[in-house]
């Protein structure tokens, strides 16, 4: 799905990528921004997707050896999943962004504050049935020592990256703490990543169960309601397109 702003070069395309996640389908929805100079994803999806997003790049003419950065909202395993592919397919060289806070994440310093004792014991015991004990101790594995990349380039809350007629960084803590969401200037696009979520054709707050500190990210909404958007993208979910966004959002924060 892409959003073309007027009299402007750069696209906007949201991505569909679709996998069988433990015992379900399960999709998410990468960005990409591109003009004839530069091509930008947001977010890389799970580990193992990387023909997934050759596949959704194809739709738009685009390969991986197009890609010339890749900015990371956060440091979860399902935005930093094909990273250290991307970066090894690559002819060109892609340039990783990401906020200070989320840095040492992403780079395998610190282990991602999500990958606990507790959630390890529970991604186990939701293993389906009748997997064979490879399969599972891959899995396992993979969470234990989850991707990792360098990031060439820290960015921060207000910078206006001059990258297809200009991506507005935002700092939308609480999701994790150094979570960033962008905004695309030329087609009013607001990229939430996982600061928002649609469910039911709703736009909704932040997933409880999946951030860190509910409060935090409260004020990080509260904060998105001062952009002028047209379009919403949100990594789980996927397209929202409301004349009353603002008015959503301060909803949301309030709630």
């Amino acid at each position: 799905m892409n959003i073309n702003p007027s009299n402007h070069e750069s696209r906007i395309h949201m991505l569909e990528i679709a996998s069988f996640v433990m015992g379900k389908t399960e999709v998410i929805h990468p960005v990409l921004i591109h003009d004839r100079e530069r091509a930008v994803l947001v977010d890389a999806g799970y580990p193992g997707q990387i023909a997934k997003f050759a596949e959704a790049l194809s739709l738009y003419g685009l390969g991986l050896q197009d890609v010339t950065q890749v900015i990371i909202t956060h440091q979860d395993l399902d935005h930093i999943g094909n990273l250290p592919a991307m970066l090894e397919q690559s002819k060109r060289g892609i340039e990783v962004m990401a906020s200070a806070e989320e840095k040492p994440y992403i780079e395998g310093e610190k282990m991602i504050l999500k990958i606990t004792p507790e959630a390890l014991a529970a991604a186990e015991a939701m293993i389906p049935p009748g997997v064979s004990d490879a399969w599972k101790q891959a899995f396992l594995s993979m969470l234990k020592n989850p991707p990792k990349s360098p990031v060439h380039r820290v960015i921060h809350d207000g910078q206006i990256l001059p990258l297809c007629g200009g991506i507005e960084v935002i700092a939308t803590s609480g999701h994790t703490p150094g979570h960033i969401s962008l905004y695309h200037i030329p087609s009013k696009t607001l990229i939430a990543a996982d600061a928002l979520r649609v469910a039911d054709g709703r736009l909704c707050g932040p997933d409880p169960d999946q951030t860190l500190d509910m409060e935090r990210a409260k004020a990080s909404v509260k904060k998105l309601a001062d952009y002028d958007i047209e379009t919403v993208i949100c990594y789980h979910g996927g397209m929202y397109q409301d004349g009353n966004i603002s008015q959503t959002l301060r909803k949301l924060a309030a709630g």
